[in-house]
């Protein structure tokens, strides 16, 4: 009963139409009624919640890929893409692909990507005679391995909601290999396509006006190396490197690109606190939600439900990458990971999968549910970027979809996808 009236009430009020973050937050307080535990104590977690140093990572990793995405850096970047992969056969959709996988590891939004990426290669692409709903199917599908390679916002979310007994670090470092696989495969279907559509083959650019480009998305790409750099080498954590990409990514943008203009910087911060004073409402909310369901002991009735499901580690991930598409599809990413993330990770370590692992796991299913509707955010803004309905998107998407669950069952199966290269670096 008590479950009842936490998860039923936070159900009602999402059907009701109320953000999930207040109904995150009000669920908790009904639950705690219910249970009878003093309305002190629910502002304790919720004050707790939001105090921890780890946390500074979120809004310094915003501001820095916002500052990138509006500073030139994803015009430089398409531009280096081209010089890498644009003389081949259908080389724009694998210039989209590549400029996604170089984007999203500096800015870690799917939704800066498409947006950033979408808006300067769909056009170029439709004039090229590639159609407008492949190459906008091509930008949003490509824009998922931002949610895994660093610093992705969501893997310190994901450290947060697991107690933080998942180093942050760890996890960036697992998400390459996921992200590079993602990459693959999609510019793997983007080749298939090129061949048997006849999509047109790019031109080969110049040695010295290939380095002039190179020299310029240089200064951009340097942000992977001090973050990662960085955190490898143990001179500063992955909290501080986010404060140092602000700093870098300000120096480039303003002082090398001279792209952005100085009476734009008011706006961009004001739309950054906007979009960080959302992410801490709702995690100080799911801080006191996931303490109530915690008292109310719903972690371990789920993690016995699913071992009495069945004892074959295999059957419950599969069943766990089920429940995940599913809710993804209906309710956003990062109060899924805050929520479900504390139920299940009792489950994932009783059946023996390593918590990075299922990191990955958890980041590729709710990136899917992103680019799906009914509730797919990424979807939605690549359908506005792109000016196709949202229904001729996702009947181009479909066999998008099916390569990227084939990388959902490699990461899910193949453990050393996600933790061959933290055990070697770190």
């Amino acid at each position: 009963m008590d479950a009842f009236i936490l998860l039923g009430s936070f159900i009602l009020l999402i059907v009701l139409g109320m953000p999930v973050a207040y109904a995150l937050g009000l669920s908790a307080l009904i639950g705690a009624w219910w249970i009878d535990i003093p309305l002190q104590a629910m502002m304790i977690q919720v004050a707790s919640g939001v105090n921890k140093f780890s946390l500074l990572a979120i809004p310094f990793f915003v501001l820095a890929g916002a500052i990138m995405a509006e500073g030139g850096m994803s015009r430089r970047l398409v531009a280096f893409a081209g010089v890498l992969v644009g003389f081949v056969r259908g080389g724009l959709s694998l210039v989209n692909i590549t400029a996604s996988t170089f984007f999203g590891a500096i800015s870690g939004s799917s939704v800066a990507d498409t947006a950033s990426v979408g808006s300067v290669l769909i056009p170029e692409m439709e004039r090229k005679g590639y159609p407008r709903e492949f190459s906008t199917a091509v930008t949003v599908s490509g824009s998922v391995q931002a949610l895994l390679t660093p610093p992705s916002h969501n893997s310190v979310l994901y450290s947060l909601a697991a107690g933080g007994t998942v180093s942050i670090g760890s996890l960036f470092i697992a998400g390459v290999m996921p992200g590079l696989l993602l990459s693959a495969v999609m510019m793997g279907l983007c080749l298939i396509f090129a061949k048997r559509r006849n999509y047109p083959k790019g031109e080969v650019i110049p040695l010295r006006q290939a380095l002039k480009i190179a020299g310029e998305a240089l200064w951009g790409l340097m942000a992977m190396v001090i973050i990662l750099g960085g955190i490898l080498s143990g001179v500063f954590t992955a909290t501080e490197s986010a404060a140092i990409a602000v700093v870098w990514s300000f120096f480039v943008t303003m002082f090398i690109y001279r792209d952005y203009k100085w009476r734009d910087l008011p706006k961009l911060m004001h739309r950054t606190v906007r979009t960080i004073s959302i992410v801490m409402i709702l995690i100080g909310f799911a801080a006191s939600f996931g303490y109530v369901m915690t008292l109310m002991q719903i972690p371990s009735k789920i993690t016995t439900a699913f071992l009495t499901l069945s004892d074959n580690r295999y059957v419950i991930l599969m069943c766990i990458n089920f429940m995940l598409l599913l809710l993804g599809t209906v309710m956003d990413m990062a109060p899924l990971i805050l929520i479900l993330t504390p139920i299940l990770m009792p489950v994932i370590t009783g059946i023996g999968v390593d918590p990075v692992q299922f990191g990955m796991i958890m980041l590729v299913n709710l990136g899917i549910g992103l680019i799906t509707p009914p509730v797919g955010a990424v979807l939605f803004v690549g359908s506005a970027v792109g000016k196709v309905s949202i229904e001729a998107t996702v009947k181009a998407l479909l066999p998008f979809y099916v390569a990227l669950f084939l990388v959902l069952l490699a990461v899910t199966y193949i453990p050393a996808i996600s933790l061959w290269l933290p055990s070697v670096l770190l």
